[in-house]
């Protein structure tokens, strides 16, 4: 039977200064199939755990020297001591020495005079409970070092990502402002005017990614909170489109623009960056002599902004997936989706516009695609 096949596997400490008592357990035990290895007062049933490694002990408590409790900590002081199930016996029964017993260390607390099946029952249920106990442990343990590898590996993303923004920012900010010295130089030649303002170009773009990436870590944290301020719809329109009209020229792409007048309340810095990522996208998907446009319009009570281009669209089992991290379209497009793509532009336009409690989607425009951003108005 599985229960002899266990037994014959347990070593049992007996620890009581009554021979009979010892005699009784001990045939007991061994006529289950258990080694059994026997101590007549508390010190020695100290010096035989630590001697022999039990699987399980039986104490009693009344012991002239030292008695039960005081076996039972210095055993659970013992290398592997809090390994094996200790059950008290003992004719006392309350709750002062139930409680005592419990503070000890005590698994169990059985009540004399034991019938030997009941002592059996009792060890072989000490010793299953024990094990699923030990069990769940090395369990607890592993979940506890992987939830320590992955925060360690969090903390280790943060630094390399404060690192690589700080790095980062400098230079491309250094790019930016010598391609703005270059473009007032007056003896520029036109050739090389549009190649300052290729850098320029290209300088904000990189500026906003590596902006994007840090936000998208913020979101990650719950940490990105817009901080609201009236701002010009149109004029800000206006500054993206004319920042980004290089790019759309290169591309032989026309942008446009209507926005309703009026102020909005939203994060400047976010909201600005949101736009230019979406028209930014909109221009890689467009295709030549064709046109970009952005439409700003009041809807009831929200502000809804609406980027379209005439490419080839995005299917409608991607349309939510296009916001997902590192989601991108393969070099010919083929995807639906925009090729070139980054995969951080569109994740960050969804956890900017969520944190405004506004919502993001894409629409078909037949032929085309429209990138809608809806946020509650008066912030």
């Amino acid at each position: 039977m599985p229960e002899q096949a266990e037994a014959t596997r347990a070593t049992i400490l007996v620890v009581d200064d009554n021979e009979a008592n010892r005699s009784l357990a001990r045939n007991a035990l061994e006529d289950e199939g258990y080694r059994v290895v026997l101590a007549a007062s508390g010190e020695e049933g100290v010096a035989a755990f630590e001697r022999e490694h039990p699987d399980c002990v039986l104490l009693d408590v009344r012991m002239p020297g030292m008695d039960g409790f005081t076996a039972c900590e210095r055993i659970r002081a013992l290398p592997g001591g809090d390994r094996a199930p200790i059950l008290f016996l003992t004719a006392l029964r309350d709750v002062d020495t139930f409680d005592r017993a419990l503070r000890a260390g005590g698994s169990d607390f059985i009540t004399k005079p034991v019938r030997p099946t009941e002592l059996i029952v009792r060890i072989q249920t000490a010793l299953q409970l024990w094990r699923v106990s030990a069990e769940l442990r090395q369990h607890y343990d592993l979940l506890r070092h992987q939830r320590d590898d992955l925060l360690r590996l969090q903390l280790q993303k943060e630094r390399l990502m404060a690192f690589v923004v700080h790095d980062l920012k400098n230079p491309v900010n250094s790019m930016d402002l010598n391609a703005q010295v270059l473009l007032r130089d007056k003896t520029l030649s036109e050739g090389s005017r549009g190649a300052a303002m290729q850098v320029r170009t290209e300088a904000r773009q990189l500026a906003r990614m590596i902006l994007n990436l840090l936000d998208i870590s913020k979101a990650d944290e719950g940490k990105l909170a817009p901080r609201h301020a009236e701002l010009d719809p149109q004029a800000m329109v206006s500054e993206i489109l004319a920042e980004l009209d290089v790019a759309a020229k290169s591309r032989k792409v026309t942008l446009r623009s209507t926005v309703e007048p009026g102020s909005v309340r939203v994060d400047p810095d976010l909201f600005r960056r949101t736009l230019a990522n979406l028209v930014e996208n909109a221009i890689r998907y467009a295709p030549a002599e064709t046109a970009v446009t952005v439409t700003f319009t009041r809807a009831g009570g929200d502000i809804e902004v609406r980027i379209a281009d005439a490419g080839r669209g995005i299917l409608p089992e991607l349309r939510e997936k296009v916001f997902d991290p590192f989601v991108q379209g393969d070099a010919a497009g083929d995807a639906g989706m925009a090729p070139g793509g980054r995969g951080l532009g569109l994740t960050f336009c969804r956890l900017a516009v969520e944190a405004h409690a506004g919502r993001i989607w894409v629409e078909d425009a037949s032929p085309g695609a429209v990138f809608c951003v809806r946020l509650p108005h008066g912030l």
